[in-house]
């Protein structure tokens, strides 16, 4: 068992078998961390109506626009970590630590405050609001009840994922998983006993998840000062340092806002799903569109995990292996890893498109009631186009986090940027277009395969400005002055 857990030295050993064996982990953590939210969508589907089962998936990418700001941050940190992991420079991971903890508690309560600050106007960017329409009213109070929760535990949620950041970038990728499958399993006996049994409702998914992440991050902390004494802090470690300051900035920073970019094109394309909701006036009358679209991109982001557990192990293979000046090992890894991500995109796309026979995943996130055939179409239209060029989503995370992990961190802000672009011109033209007017319950099936093509788009306008980078950097001259 020590040997599990025992840290992994990515600058050495067989370059694909060593960013495998530090994926798997990662993978499995994922995956766990897509079954918390599976147990959510699920227990919520049972238990609630179909009204207040919208409101919660309307939230998942108000959320993330928040939350991903922060984990951004904590993402773009940890390279500072690896960077000297790679050195073997034990005193400066613990005074990296230690600026990473400060750093993260005061963007934690800046974005606390801002968060429970904006959950109306976040609202009304998707076109819920307060109404006299009993089915929009609903939806808008149960979303409101759940961001405003999940706002107010975000600390500890921010907490846990810089933890676990730290963990991956000196070469541990198994305890994180532990402690998520604790957790997972806390959340799925909360979530039970809240919402089925107290008969909570969406607050009680929502305060399930908030104790279930304040739980492992606590465990997840009080672990890693216990099995790794050397990076235990001190006083010293978090004295005063600006300049050391500003490094872990220009690398977190610039990830931060491109994760809440791609989120704000994320929302631009939940604030269209709506209007496939609406009547001719704007009032919400169903909410088919919307649990359709939930269920498939639950689905969805399950089946990215591979790729996001890759990206991640990549920006840890990376940082290390640029702490330790080996640039030819370095462009080794991103071409095998890219290999890597094709092969995820022959499997787990084929297993997606399997699962599409009949709305088969409509009925792990919702009860038999709430699945008709509209539901399905609209759900298996968007997994269709997504799933079949999976193979672009593989390039953007290896590439994305490869180029974050060396330190040029401008390349994935100006990818996210294109990623923006790339979405929202599809989501706001593409379907009003092909459907000669405003979307609504009446639009044509043309409208629904014009906005499905907004994530292929937003995932290839990001790769081809990651391309430039990664030739400049990776394959031609990667240099040491990239975050000197």
């Amino acid at each position: 068992m020590s040997k599990l857990f025992k840290p992994v030295d990515l600058t050495k050993g067989t370059i694909w078998k060593s960013i495998l064996i530090f994926t798997f982990p990662i993978l499995l953590s994922y995956v766990f961390q897509q079954i918390y939210t599976i147990a959510d969508a699920a227990i919520c589907g049972q238990f609630l109506n179909e009204n207040q089962v919208a409101g919660v998936n309307n939230t998942g990418n108000l959320v993330f626009i928040v939350l991903q700001f922060a984990f951004g941050c904590t993402a773009g940190f940890s390279v500072i970590t690896a960077n000297k992991v790679g050195q073997n420079d034990c005193k400066g991971i613990c005074k990296s630590f230690a600026i990473q903890i400060k750093l993260s508690l005061y963007i934690g309560i800046i974005l606390t405050i801002l968060a429970c600050l904006v959950i109306d106007p976040l609202l009304a960017v998707i076109g819920l609001s307060a109404s006299v329409n009993p089915i929009q009213n609903e939806i808008y109070e149960s979303a409101k009840l759940y961001l405003l929760i999940i706002f107010l535990g975000s600390l500890a949620q921010i907490f846990y994922n810089l933890i676990c950041s730290f963990l991956r970038s000196v070469g541990d990728s198994l305890s994180p998983l532990v402690f998520l499958i604790f957790s997972t399993v806390l959340n799925i006996i909360l979530d039970i006993l809240f919402i089925a049994v107290f008969k909570m409702g969406v607050a009680g998914a929502a305060v399930a998840t908030v104790i279930a992440q304040t739980v492992s991050a606590l465990g997840c902390f009080i672990y890693t000062f216990k099995k790794y004494p050397q990076y235990r802090l001190h006083k010293d470690d978090f004295a005063r340092d600006i300049k050391f300051n500003i490094k872990h900035l220009k690398l977190g920073l610039p990830l931060a806002f491109q994760f809440s970019i791609l989120c704000i094109g994320l929302i631009v394309m939940q604030a269209v799903i709506v209007k496939f909701d609406t009547d001719p006036t704007g009032i919400v009358v169903s909410s088919y569109a919307q649990n359709g679209f939930g269920a498939a991109t639950k689905l969805n982001s399950f089946l990215m995990c591979p790729f996001n557990a890759l990206g991640t192990a990549m920006l840890s293979y990376c940082g290390q292996n640029f702490g330790a000046n080996d640039q030819k090992r370095i462009k080794k890894g991103v071409t095998q890893a890219l290999i890597i991500s094709f092969v995820f995109y022959l499997v787990f796309g084929g297993i997606g498109m399997l699962l599409t026979i009949n709305g088969a995943y409509m009925y792990i996130f919702y009860s038999e009631d709430k699945i008709n055939d509209i539901t399905i179409h609209y759900g298996n239209i968007y997994l269709y186009c997504d799933l079949s060029l999976y193979f672009i989503l593989g390039v953007l995370f290896v590439l994305r986090n490869s180029l974050q992990g060396i330190g040029a961190a401008l390349f994935p802000f100006l990818a996210g940027v294109g990623e923006l672009c790339g979405r929202t011109i599809v989501c706001l033209i593409l379907p009003r277009l092909l459907n000669g007017g405003p979307i609504n319950t009446q639009a044509s099936s043309r409208a629904l395969y014009g906005l499905t093509f907004a994530d292929p788009m937003a995932w290839t306008f990001a790769v081809l400005i990651m391309m430039y980078g990664a030739i400049k950097y990776i394959y031609k001259c990667p240099t040491k002055s990239i975050i000197e």
